[in-house]
């Protein structure tokens, strides 16, 4: 199956390719975009390039996918979504997103989240349909939470010190949004 790409009112979601490197750098080399993250800002730009070969042969796998978010209007590189991985036996999900700064809090993650979680639960993907998808969250993140919620996933509780990163381990908080609730809405 080539990747599949969508198209949003404001956004288009693209396949990430070595010309995304430099903007992928500035996104992870932002201390407030990974803030959360099981990482650590990038000094170098060699580390998008790998992360991009990362994101690419998950997609070659059909382990999961990562989508560039641009802007329709001028393509401009703003952030990325997908499911950072998947279980086609199990028809279920783990999700993830990121966004420039300057670009929070202009519904934009929420729109590409969307488009994409439709696309899982209406067998446009590799993977196929899709019944479930999970993210999680780490405590104190109130603008990922309020993306989920908005989407109409449920927060199903705390797994308490579940994550290990940057030396101390972290509460997650799981949502879940099921595949009949999300058609419901």
């Amino acid at each position: 199956m080539s990747f599949p790409e969508f198209e949003t009112q404001r956004l288009r979601l693209t396949m990430l390719t070595v010309d995304d490197a430099s903007d992928l750098f500035t996104l992870f080399s932002d201390e407030s975009v990974v803030k959360y993250y099981d990482l650590e800002a990038f000094n170098d730009v060699s580390q998008a390039e790998n992360l991009i070969q990362f994101f690419n042969n998950r997609f070659n796998e059909n382990s999961g996918m990562r989508w560039a978010i641009r802007l329709k209007d001028d393509d401009c590189f703003i952030g990325t979504c997908g499911f950072n991985s998947w279980s086609i036996k199990m028809k279920n999900a783990v999700i993830g997103y990121d966004l420039l700064p300057k670009c929070w809090g202009k519904g934009y993650v929420t729109e590409a989240v969307n488009e994409i979680v439709s696309a899982a639960f209406l067998d446009k993907l590799p993977c196929g349909t899709l019944n479930r998808i999970q993210a999680d969250t780490v405590p104190g993140n109130a603008a990922s939470e309020s993306v989920l919620l908005k989407l109409g996933f449920k927060e199903e509780g705390l797994r308490r010190q579940s994550g290990y990163w940057k030396n101390q381990f972290h509460d997650l908080k799981c949502y879940g949004l099921i595949k009949s609730d999300y058609i419901e809405n």
